[in-house]
């Protein structure tokens, strides 16, 4: 076994985190986060009550790592900026498109991890360790919903009246975990209309004339 790779004991470590985040999601998303207990996470995903304490050191820490897994997809330590969706929709030279794999991705997401996103939101009113959690969150979507805005201001694409700032915050709104679940769950608007819906307000609100007429089939 050469250095790179993971030995056994590495391996089942990583295991049991997914299991454990598996099943923590699960009953968050069935139960509340409140209603929730360690030892319920650990006999859902088949182990001990002290592993999970071991693995994770807090229901907290169960959850962020839940809301990682559930965001990102995977359990590698890859910032967002750093995804290939996201690097590939900030290379694209025609703004529109940019928007239209923006909101592509973060579809992507929402079909993940919009249902955690409304445990962590629900909790947050009541518990201080969820209202970090959900601040933390709303923190990282609007840097990431900066530097989409930043490309659009260095592609000539962003409308005249508009900072980025206003730009990042237009965006954050319309990409919102509770806009997406009012839409979707709440109304029951399919996955694809509110992608063509927001694909079609972002172009319409963040962009000049030129690019608006450019993506003329979603608005």
């Amino acid at each position: 076994m050469s250095a790179s790779e993971p030995d056994g004991r590495t391996a089942r470590a990583r295991a049991t985190r997914a299991r454990v985040t598996a099943a923590a999601t699960e009953l968050f998303v069935a139960a509340g986060y409140g209603a929730t207990s360690v030892n319920a996470i650990a006999a859902r995903a088949g182990v001990g009550e002290q592993t999970v304490y071991y693995a994770f050191g807090t229901k907290r820490a169960v959850l962020t790592a839940a809301l990682d897994v559930a965001v990102a997809g995977d359990d590698e330590p890859i910032p967002t900026l750093e995804r290939p969706w996201v690097r590939e929709a900030l290379a694209e030279q025609d703004p529109v498109e940019q928007i239209r794999r923006q909101v592509e991705g973060a579809g992507a997401i929402h079909l993940r991890a919009a249902a955690l996103l409304d445990v962590v939101r629900s909790a947050a009113a009541s518990d201080p360790d969820l209202a970090e959690v959900w601040a933390d969150n709303v923190d990282r979507r609007l840097t990431v919903q900066r530097v989409f805005a930043e490309a659009l201001a260095a592609k000539g694409a962003l409308r005249e009246e508009l900072t980025v700032g206003d730009a990042a915050d237009i965006a954050l709104a319309s990409l919102a975990p509770e806009t997406y679940n009012l839409l979707v769950t709440g109304r029951g608007w399919p996955h694809a209309r509110w992608q063509r819906w927001t694909t079609g307000a972002l172009v319409h609100h963040l962009t000049t004339r030129a690019c608006r007429n450019g993506g003329s089939e979603f608005v």
